[in-house]
């Protein structure tokens, strides 16, 4: 007897520490009634993964069982070996385990930061892929869709990422489209764009599940006053971007973003913008500070600075896509403009080339 007492109890306590873990204790409280069986979400953590990503997904999470005082949601955090994985602040995170091709959970979501393209450890492309072709939901929050195009799962279908990795994306996958929201869920993927946006997605869940009631509640507890739909740009618009409210400079500068890739001619820019070249000039000073030429000149070589991170572009191939004519001249403009050139600022200056490939893990699109 005193055997099975012990092991009642320890089985009490492993109910208990369970419990604390899924449902923390909380004064505010929703009632849903008709409860199933919990929504399962697994995380699975790239390398250099945001943090404020991840933690703004599963917070929301905790928030909505400690608000109804039961399970509602069990989460899992799973690396590519069951070691602990540090993120891109250098914060590590333990893991529950490792993730495995055929793992057992309603939604697989893989969080993305810095680098995302090494990040890449070989067999998730394939858990994730496996998931889906199982009517499961899978995703990508911030850079975690890079994950989902390893699949081959997103060709045809609207996603997202952090509107910073976008570009860079584009010139690894240049046969997908990502759209700069704040979120898409679609054929059941789900992609953010990282940062809050992640609470945004889980809202979604929360209230698909559970009603809006205990969607409003998760945002009170969250101090959440507004809430971004999936439809939303990731920015403030551009007329406040620029902090101004010039309708020619807003149209000019939209053209510019468009065809950065472009030979643009400034004659046709500012037609563009309803002006002539004189009145260009003298808006882009009045307003921005800066004359059109140099503005744009920026806008390039900040591009450039995003392929050079995201992707294993060659100086060359990047000047190109960036409009300059030569290798040479983007060289120099982008070495006094950071303060070191291309070549040591790419991932082959550093020695931190990742391998590059537009296929996915078992063919693309398989």
């Amino acid at each position: 007897m005193a055997d099975g007492s012990r092991a009642e109890d320890t089985t009490q306590k492993m109910s208990n520490e369970a419990d604390r873990k899924f449902v923390a204790p909380g004064v505010a409280h929703v009632v849903v009634r008709d409860v199933g069986a919990p929504v399962t979400v697994t995380f699975a953590l790239m390398p250099r993964f945001t943090l404020l990503a991840f933690t703004s997904a599963i917070e929301p999470l905790r928030v909505a069982n400690q608000l109804a005082g039961k399970e509602l949601f069990r989460w899992a955090v799973v690396s590519s070996d069951g070691a602990p994985v540090t993120s891109s602040c250098g914060l590590p995170v333990v893991p529950d385990g490792g993730l495995t091709r055929d793992i057992d959970t309603d939604h697989l979501l893989v969080c993305g930061g810095v680098e995302p393209e090494s990040g890449l450890w070989p067999g998730l492309a394939d858990s994730v892929r496996t998931q889906w072709r199982r009517g499961r939901v899978v995703g990508g929050l911030c850079t975690g869709a890079y994950a989902l195009a390893r699949a081959g799962i997103l060709k045809g279908r609207r996603f997202t990422l952090h509107w910073e990795n976008i570009a860079g994306f584009r010139e690894v996958f240049p046969d997908l489209d990502p759209i700069r929201r704040v979120f898409c869920v679609e054929d059941r993927i789900q992609t953010c764009a990282g940062g809050v946006a992640s609470a945004d997605l889980m809202l979604t869940l929360i209230e698909a599940q559970y009603g809006a009631q205990l969607g409003q509640e998760v945002m009170n507890m969250c101090l959440m006053n507004r809430r971004r739909f999936g439809g939303e740009d990731q920015m403030i618009s551009l007329a406040a971007r620029l902090g101004t409210r010039s309708e020619r400079v807003v149209k000019a500068v939209a053209y510019m973003e468009k065809h950065i890739e472009d030979g643009i001619d400034m004659e046709e820019c500012a037609a563009r913008a309803g002006i002539t070249r004189r009145q260009l000039e003298r808006l882009f000073a009045d307003h921005l500070g800066t004359s059109p030429r140099q503005y744009l000149n920026d806008l390039r070589l900040q591009h450039g600075r995003a392929l050079l991170t995201e992707t294993n572009m060659t100086v060359l191939d990047v000047a190109i896509a960036c409009g300059y004519v030569s290798s040479s001249h983007f060289a120099k403009s982008f070495r006094r403009k950071f303060g070191v050139t291309p070549y040591q600022f790419s991932h082959f200056g550093s020695g931190r080339a990742v391998p590059r490939t537009n296929s996915v893990e078992g063919g693309y699109g398989r």
